[in-house]
């Protein structure tokens, strides 16, 4: 087996692959017949993907490409994002309807990807049936790789009941019934967790849609009020801001303590400078598709915490 000498692990693609090969380029990178390949002089480095290489994106055919035949050369590992969920969802039968129901949300979300397949809908179903391979988590002597939360505890019921990290057949239906340890498990690793807004209160996201709960972060564990645990694009009405956590509230939440190994996601839709969350916390999505920034973090097989010097980036500009 490779010992690698570090890893460099990639925030949201979302289908920007111009992004992408620039990145790839930067970090060292270079493209070879079978696809990209570490091309340095030290000992070789693997990519890791953090998920959500589809949808969105006008390049998402040429994304695809490009990462899983990373992947199928040893080059890359690729953890399951809730966009690669919710494609596999979409086209898995339940009932007299789908996993993942088809209505003006869900139709929309997938639209590009499908868009881009449409002469060839043979391949979207090679890609479909290559992302229930993907793992949900990912674990290191040194850090851990998981698309949106760490939640100790659902990882271990997991492993203890499948002793595995990727898709299980048997999961899926599952994952339809509400409550159940399925939709648990895939919600808070691929979307993370929300907390429902007070009754009859409403928010109207960028994207047009109306939500009843808005999207928080797991690592304050003194956090008194909305505002406290907010991580969103979206901000919370101003009225709501200061609202105190109730304990139901509270223990709802997750939280990843500074005690446990350093721990990079994805899919939180940030802005501005790449910049640590906390010291052993590092968020990689930083809004590619949306004129942001393609972002990486390179960890050395001897690291045991972050480091703000160890992101690389490039802005995306319109090119996505």
């Amino acid at each position: 087996m490779t010992q690698f000498a570090g890893y460099d692990i990639i925030g949201d693609v979302h289908g920007c692959a111009t992004a992408l090969r620039r990145l790839l380029h930067k970090l060292g990178y270079r493209e070879t017949a079978q696809g990209f390949a570490w091309a340095g002089r030290s000992r070789p480095r693997q990519a890791i993907f953090v998920g959500d290489l589809i949808d969105r994106g006008s390049q998402i055919a040429e994304t695809l490409s490009i990462v899983r035949s990373m992947w199928e050369q040893g080059q890359a590992q690729v953890v399951m994002g809730n966009h690669e969920f919710n494609a596999i969802a979409y086209h898995t039968p339940l009932g007299q309807g789908f996993l993942r129901p088809h209505n003006e949300r869900t139709d929309r979300q997938i639209k590009a990807t499908l868009d881009q397949f449409v002469d060839d809908p043979q391949k979207l179903q090679r890609h479909l049936q290559w992302f229930r391979s993907l793992p949900f988590f990912l674990e290191f002597d040194n850090f851990r790789v998981v698309h949106a939360l760490w939640d100790q505890a659902l990882i271990d019921d997991y492993w203890r009941r499948y002793q595995d990290n990727r898709l299980v057949d048997e999961l899926l239906p599952e994952v339809a019934e509400k409550g159940s340890f399925a939709q648990q498990f895939v919600e808070r690793l691929t979307t993370g967790l929300n907390l429902p807004l007070p009754a009859g209160q409403q928010l109207v996201g960028r994207d047009g849609f109306m939500r009843r709960s808005f999207r928080v972060h797991f690592w304050d564990e003194a956090a008194d009020t909305y505002d406290d645990i907010v991580f969103q694009p979206d901000p919370l009405p101003a009225e709501l801001r200061a609202r105190p956590l109730s304990e139901a509230e509270r223990n709802h939440l997750v939280f990843y303590d500074a005690r446990q190994k350093p721990l990079l996601v994805g899919h939180y839709w940030l802005r501005g400078a790449p910049a640590l969350m906390r010291p052993n916390i590092a968020c990689l999505d930083y809004s590619a598709v949306n004129s942001g920034k393609l972002v990486a973090y390179r960890i050395e097989a001897g690291d045991r915490s972050l480091l703000p010097q160890r992101f690389v980036w490039v802005d995306c500009g319109q090119a996505c």
